[in-house]
């Protein structure tokens, strides 16, 4: 990954954060939205609110992971490291994405 497109990337996912966190923010910590787990389970069953999560989740990981590939990039002494680093990062980025995507479309609450 080019360095101009790492930087890209980490400034996409942090404008994207800023809506998602504050949206978060709002529904879940302020009122008048008072979070209970039944509200919880209402939302959960709403694709909206699936589809926001999930994309939530998706430029969370994009941020983080772009964001240890340029901390790792910086040391010299990884740098002969840094494809198969990237690699592992790429990797484990996918894998965290689908069992989060999976867990928030598969989520119903117990004796459903």
């Amino acid at each position: 990954m080019s360095i101009m497109r790492n930087w890209q990337i980490q400034r996409l996912s942090a404008v994207a954060l800023l809506f998602f966190l504050t949206t978060h923010m709002v529904v879940v910590h302020y009122p008048p939205f008072h979070i209970t787990f039944d509200r919880i389970l209402e939302r959960m069953a709403n694709p909206v609110w699936k589809t926001i999560d999930i994309l939530f989740l998706a430029f969370v990981l994009a941020h983080a992971l772009s964001g240890v590939w340029a901390v790792v990039t910086d040391y010299d002494a990884l740098y002969r490291w840094r494809k198969l680093i990237g690699a592992v990062a790429v990797v484990a980025g996918i894998a965290a994405f689908i069992f989060g995507a999976m867990t928030i479309m598969t989520f119903q609450p117990a004796g459903v």
